[in-house]
């Protein structure tokens, strides 16, 4: 799922929305906390419509569960009808809007019901990256020798203050923004993929005895 989490913000204190990213809100986002329901929105928003009975062949659920799940979607703005894929009696599904953006004030949230949705996404969120890359993985050998040259899995460790950390997030974010408006998308570059881009920025734990003293960390 394109997922963009945000650092609280003060009402109105944000600036334009990309109109194909989706603000969640708390009422939106208790909508689209579900493992399936964020399975079958990823599937829309890679893939392109397709209807809930495609979509349970895929995801090994039953068409009544992906049915009911999509139509839960719906309710909330995530989903709508593809009009134009129907065939007769046949309901096409497709995505609204390209991904959503994650204000991470709603784990804080007063209403417990909606920080436990906000734990769910979050977490699902970070399942669909491993399973992400443990299908690259498994079919990397699939893949031309360029295309396994230019993949990447790396990770840093460095000490930074929190007010670093956000910089880091936004000029990242700003980055693959940068490639994503430039690209000239599949029919003016036949030999175009789609490429998923995962960034992780996380506090961890250390076993310091004086915290006023880091020891140098080791990538």
């Amino acid at each position: 799922m394109d997922e963009l989490q945000k650092p609280q913000t003060p009402p109105g204190a944000q600036g334009p929305q990309d109109p194909l990213i989706h603000s969640l809100d708390a009422r939106s986002l208790r909508g689209l906390a579900h493992p399936l329901r964020m399975r079958l929105l990823n599937e829309l928003r890679h893939e392109g419509p397709a209807t809930a009975s495609q979509l349970a062949a895929k995801l090994g659920e039953s068409s009544g569960a992906t049915s009911y799940h999509l139509r839960q979607l719906a309710v909330h703005g995530f989903v709508e009808d593809a009009p134009e894929r129907g065939k007769g009696r046949e309901r096409w599904w497709k995505s609204v809007h390209r991904g959503v953006s994650f204000d991470g004030g709603l784990l804080e949230d007063h209403d417990p019901e909606v920080r436990g949705a906000a734990d769910l996404f979050l977490h699902e969120v970070a399942n669909n990256h491993t399973r992400e890359l443990a299908t690259w993985l498994g079919t990397r050998h699939e893949w031309s020798e360029q295309w396994n040259r230019s993949s990447d899995m790396s990770d840093w460790t460095l000490e930074l203050t929190a007010e670093q950390a956000a910089e880091l997030i936004g000029e990242m974010h700003e980055l693959v923004g940068r490639y994503r408006a430039s690209a000239p998308g599949f029919a003016a570059a036949p030999d175009a993929e789609r490429v998923r881009v995962h960034t992780h920025v996380i506090p961890t734990r250390t076993d310091r005895t004086d915290p006023s003293h880091p020891t140098n960390p080791s990538d």
